[in-house]
């Protein structure tokens, strides 16, 4: 039986389109730092009713930002997450590159997961990220370790509701829940710290709050899955990590 969620993976792509590349200041392998390593290949893999993965990387245009939002991290950001500018100077896009972008690369994505949310067999939206296992330099937690999950829903360290971040995207006691399955798998889990939840699980979250239908960020410590000291994906130790996530999924589907 497949998971009742909709997967997505918004961050998992390096691609950059032919046209864009050459405004870049960024190396490739710059560039490659903000794919969410492992993501793809340990929440896409599973059975879920729908995945979304992203096709293109998110400095191209980040699927998991309000389409207005225009500083230097908005839907185009200007900077990396390391503080690094990424376009040459007079290269960052004006409004009409803007807007082309997210005809093109930002409103597929959130068309058809709109749609896969609107079938009334979908419990929930799971919007799945990685992160480095030590907070970098344009982080909220810059230079601390991190747990080896973390799980959002728009509230406070509890999951419970902070007014002036709105409404929560998924109820406090489900969360608290979904933090038990993953524990007694042995992993450690942050709630909403560092992260909140970002544009996906807020916006379709509150679209259909009516439903009883909930929203969760999971981000996954990318030290669980990578060579000690190599930043490189080991396969075996993925394949353990990949079972487990696999195992508490299929649990919490059973519970909520």
């Amino acid at each position: 039986m497949k998971l009742p969620f909709v997967i997505s993976v918004p961050h998992c792509s390096g691609r950059i389109p032919e046209g864009i590349r050459a405004d870049f200041v960024l190396s490739n392998d710059k560039i490659a730092d903000s794919i969410d390593l492992g993501a793809r290949e340990i929440f896409a893999t599973l059975d879920a009713e729908d995945i979304l993965c992203s096709q293109w990387s998110r400095l191209v245009v980040d699927l998991n930002r309000d389409p207005v939002r225009r500083d230097h991290k908005g839907v185009i950001a200007r900077i990396d997450y390391f503080g690094r500018s990424i376009y040459h100077e007079n290269g960052a896009p004006d409004e009409k590159e803007i807007s082309d972008r997210l005809r093109k690369y930002y409103r597929p994505y959130h068309n058809r997961l709109r749609e896969a949310l609107a079938r009334p067999y979908i419990k929930g939206l799971i919007d799945c990220h990685s992160l480095c296992g030590i907070g970098p330099s344009e982080a909220p937690d810059a230079g601390k370790k991190r747990k080896d999950i973390l799980l959002s829903n728009n509230g406070d360290h509890r999951g419970k509701m902070i007014p002036a971040l709105g409404k929560t995207t998924c109820p406090s006691g489900s969360l608290s829940l979904m933090k038990q399955v993953f524990l007694r798998a042995g992993f450690s889990v942050s709630i909403n710290d560092p992260y909140t939840a970002g544009f996906i699980s807020t916006h379709y979250a509150e679209a259909f709050a009516d439903r009883e239908k909930f929203a969760v960020q999971i981000e996954i410590n990318q030290d669980l899955f990578t060579g000690v000291g190599t930043g490189k994906i080991s396969s075996g130790r993925l394949a353990d990590v990949r079972s487990k996530v696999r195992g508490c999924l299929e649990e919490i589907a059973g519970m909520i």
